[in-house]
């Protein structure tokens, strides 16, 4: 198996020698190998030059030793890694291109549909990878093709520099570890909101390409779902997108178990409204604000925060007093009027 890495499976079984005998000289190579010898000496060579066999000292007739394996491998098989990646990348850009083609000059192009859970998932992951600019998702409650742990493409992305905006259903952060799982997004740059409800599942890529799911969730068996590609079907789904972003309650969460750093995020182009009266919020009190607009119950902010369920409440009474309010609904008034979020 590592000749996918240079090494032929004639070296590889002599370094095995070399290892079981820890040192040895040609000729004892050549007699446990039954191989000539000028063939075994080439093969030394091919190892030494690779970094797999020392000599003890200049003499060609000096006992071998083997080196360390993952020292002068490792390095090779990570640039072959690369080197697949980057393979990999351009597949995805070339297969996009020949869509995009396709479409242009054939009608029937412009939508693509995919059928089951896994085609869907690595369709998905496929335009995160190949993503240059923005992906913009509607995140419903019960993913169909990949819940949020399995979506490492993100993290990837965004540590690129791909901005991404999300907006969630408020069902899906009740979900067991939902809330947690959201926060290590944020805290690597997602922008993320949330409403009471979505109309459709969706996700957006460089305002290029759509993947929406073609049935209600409703209906069972296995999804099938439209890849859209530019078009005024795409248009139609990227100002659906806008419009429930600017209605959205934007969350700010933080991974819990991440060392304090110096916040890097996106800024958000929300970011803008001032307390009338002057207070405003620490961030352990914005992140209990964020939660509370978007519906999250009690017990899920105090499983969110660490704190107990007692505690969330005695920190919203504080903020009601602050915000001079005696109702919940007149404190979520007042967090938007006076733009605590």
């Amino acid at each position: 198996m590592l000749d996918v890495i240079g090494l032929t499976p004639a070296e590889e079984e002599l370094y095995r020698c070399l290892l079981q005998l820890t040192t040895a000289r040609v000729d004892e190579l050549v007699r446990r190998l039954h191989r000539p010898r000028a063939q075994v000496v080439a093969q030394v060579e091919a190892l030494r030059i690779k970094g797999l066999v020392l000599a003890t000292d200049t003499d060609p007739d000096a006992p071998l030793r083997p080196a360390a394996p993952d020292v002068a491998l490792g390095a090779t098989l990570l640039r072959r890694q690369e080197d697949l990646e980057s393979a990999r990348r351009r597949i995805t850009q070339l297969a996009e291109e020949y869509r995009a083609g396709l479409r242009r000059h054939h009608v029937d192009h412009l939508v693509e549909v995919i059928t089951g859970a896994r085609m869907l998932r690595e369709r998905l992951r496929d335009l995160q990878n190949a993503a240059r600019t923005e992906v913009l998702w509607f995140c419903r409650a019960n993913p169909l093709a990949m819940a949020g742990p399995e979506n490492v493409e993100e993290f990837d992305a965004l540590a690129r520099g791909v901005s991404y905006r999300a907006i969630y259903e408020r069902d899906l952060l009740l979900e067991p570890g939902a809330l947690a799982d959201l926060a290590k997004g944020v805290g690597a740059g997602e922008q993320a909101r949330v409403l009471d409800r979505l109309p459709v599942r969706l996700a957006i890529v460089d305002a290029r390409t759509a993947i929406c799911p073609l049935v209600p969730d409703l209906d069972g068996g296995e999804p099938s779902a439209a890849v859209i590609g530019r078009s005024q079907l795409l248009d139609a789904l990227l100002a659906l997108f806008e419009s429930h972003w600017r209605v959205a309650t934007r969350l700010r969460l933080e991974d819990p178990l991440a060392a304090p750093t110096t916040d890097t995020r996106r800024p958000d182009p929300d970011d803008h409204a001032v307390d009338v009266d002057g207070y405003q919020p620490d961030a352990d009190e914005a992140r209990l604000l964020s939660l509370f607009v978007a519906g999250v119950p009690d017990k899920s902010i105090a499983s969110q925060l660490g704190v107990s369920r007692r505690t969330v409440q005695r920190r919203i009474a504080d903020l009601m007093d602050a915000a001079g309010v005696d109702t919940r609904p007149g404190l979520a008034f007042q967090v938007a009027r006076r733009g605590w979020l």
